[in-house]
């Protein structure tokens, strides 16, 4: 009855958010709905004669489930907050959207994103009633740090949805909405007033990053070095837009993302080295490498994220045990949810990392006997499946949500990934020897070098195959959800029917 209560309680909530992210309900009426369930619940529980049968207890398990459906809409609403109106002063933008120039002071939040030819900075400004964050486009000619104070005059605007390459509309909007960013701003005056106003412990950490990628820049060499920060640090800003292509049209963008899998995968191998020591050993270098990825991300929300869900793949195929783990991964969904209820439909690289993991977990182990052929060693077949699995469950959603897909993915990962996790590990050490002595870290760096080459050599290679990826601008949704429901149904079907069937 606990594991019921339990699923009740976290899909109740999912399904409360999820409907309240495209449907507006009337705080009263949700009120009221809250009331009744909670009466349906005391009901069961104390005045029912056949609370201990079925039907009794399925009627406790549908209160809950409707209390944590109410509670989940109430978070979403609290949540969905107007753009402060803190700009309607005297020197403030005219009525309507139609925006004079502006004078605003703020504090950076976050590192500057890189592009090829500008910046984006995330600034916090403040005023005696409210505060907000406001995205700043700028060019690459100034230097901008985390926590500088900054003085910025420009045009506020509003953020639009715009059209991808494939011809998605992105919805810009709510993308930026999760990380509470209204308003966005495009090539201001901008004059620094101060350095140092951010928290100490991420300057500390951001600062350590950054001569990290310096010492590792100074061994190797572009364009591998650029792939190197991608892989160990999620540092794609600076890649031009040919070679971001070619990784997207090879279903290799996610090395260069803070996924999940690449800490997996860079875990398991720390664990193999381990695999003769103590089971504690190998689980602590698991969750050491986990962490230091984290850390040296400088502890991004998306870092964490992935963190997070490395860390329960990882668990999971260590110990082998399905259920807890399940339990687990919905838990860490559900709380990433109530601390931020925008991820859950907003949040692209959440809803990959989430798909992803259950890939991992559930559906790896049982598609690995149709790869026997594949040889064990360095954990190769292991990649093989992993891979398959992954690309499989994201596929539908990758259809759904970007139109793009790659014919040449699966070849092209199964040929690259089995040397990820040593590029990795070869990188960390690189940047790690090459803060104390840069002549240490050249044989690590020319090392580092001959994997990159190899890794670009096979996008290269697979980009170049004529209708190597297509463009599917209106994969339907409904055919979306249909899949899903089959992978579902074939996964946990029969975990669905005891859940309801099953006798205590």
């Amino acid at each position: 009855m606990q594991d019921r209560i339990f699923y009740a309680v976290c899909f109740g909530f999912i399904l409360g958010v999820l409907l309240c992210s495209f449907v507006s309900l009337n705080f009263y009426f949700v009120i009221l709905i809250g009331i009744i369930a909670f009466a349906i619940i005391l009901f069961h529980t104390f005045v029912s004669k056949n609370k201990c049968l079925p039907a009794g207890r399925h009627g406790v398990l549908f209160g809950i489930f409707i209390l944590a459906f109410s509670f989940g809409v109430l978070r979403f609403q609290i949540s969905d907050v107007s753009a402060p109106n803190i700009f309607s002063t005297e020197g403030g933008p005219a009525s309507g959207w139609e925006f004079n120039k502006i004078k605003l002071s703020g504090v950076i939040i976050d590192e500057s994103s890189i592009g090829e030819n500008n910046q984006k900075l995330t600034v916090k400004i403040k005023n005696a009633k409210d505060e907000t964050i406001i995205l700043v486009t700028t060019n690459l000619d100034q230097d901008f740090k985390y926590g500088d104070q900054i003085n910025f005059e420009g045009e506020l605007e509003k953020p639009e949805n715009f059209l991808t390459d494939q011809g998605k509309e992105f919805d810009y909007v709510n993308y930026l909405r999760k990380d509470g960013i209204f308003y966005v701003m495009r090539y201001p005056k901008i004059e620094i007033i101060s350095n140092g106003n951010g928290n100490f412990v991420k300057s500390v950490l951001f600062l350590v990053k950054d001569k990290f990628l310096d010492r590792m820049n100074l061994a190797i060499r572009e364009p591998e070095s650029l792939l190197m920060g991608g892989l160990i640090l999620g540092e794609k800003s600076s890649f031009n837009e040919s070679l971001r292509q070619s990784f997207v049209d090879t279903g290799t963008i996610h090395i260069v993302a803070l996924s999940g899998y690449n800490v997996t995968i860079v875990a398991e191998w720390i664990m193999k080295i381990f695999y003769s020591f103590p089971k504690n050993i190998g689980i602590g270098a698991g969750i050491f490498s986990i962490l230091l990825f984290v850390l040296m991300t400088g502890g991004s929300s998306t870092a964490v994220r992935a963190g997070i869900m490395a860390s329960l793949a990882l668990f999971a195929r260590l110990i082998g045990r399905n259920y807890d783990v399940a339990r687990a991964l919905i838990l860490a969904g559900v709380v990433m949810i109530l601390i931020n209820p925008f991820v859950l439909v907003f949040d692209v690289s959440f809803q990959l990392s989430f798909i992803a993991t259950v890939a991992v977990i559930f559906f790896a182990p049982k598609i690995e006997k149709y790869f026997l052929w594949v040889t064990p060693r360095l954990g190769l077949r292991d990649i093989v499946s992993v891979t398959c699995a992954a690309y499989i469950f994201v596929l539908p959603f990758i259809l759904y949500k970007m139109g793009n897909l790659s014919l040449v993915a699966l070849p092209a990962n199964v040929l690259i990934l089995p040397f990820i996790p040593l590029t990795m590990i070869l990188g960390f050490l690189t940047g790690f020897v090459g803060l104390v002595s840069y002549f240490s870290s050249v044989p690590l760096g020319l090392l580092s070098q001959f994997f990159l080459y190899y890794e670009l050599t096979i996008i290269n290679f697979f980009s170049h195959i004529p209708f190597a990826a297509l463009s599917v601008p209106n994969f339907p949704f409904i055919f979306t959800l249909a899949i899903y429901v089959y992978f579902i149904y074939k996964l946990f079907g029969r975990s669905i029917k005891k859940f309801f069937i099953q006798e205590d």
